[in-house]
């Protein structure tokens, strides 16, 4: 015997939902709570501890981006530096200087463009190279010619092409006439653009002491990048005398180095002699340094310089250099004195 179900009162449920929805309408929001002061601090606490933590990685993670950017710079150099010769059968003089006892056909220069103007046309920068004469005193060019400057010759870590300008100023110097005679008078000192880096000018073996076979005399240097003498047509050179080639590398292009960064501490910037014009002639370590005792690699941009200027970079434990094959190593900054002397000279044979 089947008994009928009986059916659901719709109306009945409809009323009871009705009635609750009505209800929880009447019930108040319950107020969020906020956070309390302490809470409040306790996250900015640790985001000040993840932000400690993480600025290193970005500062390193950027560094390393630098230094890339700086190897790049000095392979350019060295692979223009290496065309130059290529075509002109030797390397470029550092600057036309005459030896001190020259002849009066080596007699002139001193004052004249570095090396670093001849070697524009091979860095795309012809446009720039054509309002230079390599055979005119540096002097006699615009100033907004010495101001120009070109990126490739700036290292990122150290700074920007913008804050590369040495500006021209006044100071009191000696001037001597003919009677030997000295009078205080004011000196303009010319200004121009500045770089990062400098050419090998070999080691300190041939000495710095005043005399006619001191390393920065013409065609004393032993590295490859030097000072030359000029051959002379009155007082304007035609060409240079000392001429480095591929094949006066006896130590072999791997093993002897063509280009580095200049040391240049932060209070020294825009400061001649060690952070000069790199187009003007007649500041050598604006665009070429030595290396070996006496003149080791800086440890750190802070590490004051000794009387006679070498290379080193800001760069955290290295610095850059460009080999006479085009390569680009790094080299440790600890580097015995003796090992930087071998790989600055050309052809001592212990490298």
């Amino acid at each position: 015997m089947y008994t009928r179900k009986r059916a659901p009162n719709l109306r009945a449920h409809h009323d009871d939902i009705r009635t609750k929805a009505n209800h929880n309408m009447r019930m108040p929001f319950r107020a969020r709570a906020a956070f309390t002061m302490i809470e409040l601090l306790v996250v900015i606490v640790i985001i000040g501890v993840l932000v400690s933590l993480l600025l290193p990685a970005v500062n390193s993670s950027r560094e390393a981006t630098r230094r890339v950017m700086c190897q790049n710079n000095l392979r350019q150099i060295s692979l223009a530096t290496i065309s130059f010769a290529e075509v002109k059968g030797a390397f470029p003089p550092a600057r036309l200087e005459p030896a001190l006892d020259a002849e009066p056909g080596n007699a002139c220069g001193g004052e004249h463009p570095s090396w670093m103007v001849r070697v524009l046309p091979f860095m795309e920068e012809s446009a720039t190279f054509v309002e230079w004469d390599v055979n005119s005193p540096y002097d006699t060019h615009s100033e907004s010619l010495r101001n120009r400057t070109v990126s490739t010759f700036i290292c990122p870590t150290r700074r920007t092409a913008d804050e590369a300008i040495v500006p021209s100023r006044r100071e009191m110097g000696m001037r001597y006439s003919s009677c030997g005679c000295g009078t205080m008078v004011f000196i303009r000192i010319l200004g121009g653009a500045t770089g990062d880096y400098a050419g090998n000018h070999g080691d300190p073996s041939p000495g710095a002491v005043g005399g006619p076979d001191d390393f920065y005399r013409g065609g004393n240097g032993t590295g490859v990048i030097i000072s030359s003498r000029a051959l002379c047509d009155g007082d304007r050179p035609v060409t240079w005398v000392d001429k480095v080639k591929h094949q006066d590398l006896r130590d072999g292009t791997s093993k002897t180095f063509l280009v580095g960064e200049s040391h240049v501490t932060p209070d020294s910037l825009l400061e001649s002699p060690f952070d000069g014009p790199i187009y003007n002639g007649e500041n050598l370590a604006a665009f070429a340094r030595i290396g070996g005792p006496g003149v080791p690699l800086a440890r750190n941009k802070d590490d004051q310089p000794g009387p006679i200027l070498g290379f080193g970079s800001w760069h955290p434990g290295i610095c850059n250099f460009a080999l006479a094959d085009g390569s680009v190593r790094a080299i440790d900054n600890l580097i015995d004195s003796s090992t930087l002397a071998n790989l600055c000279h050309r052809a001592d044979g212990k490298y």
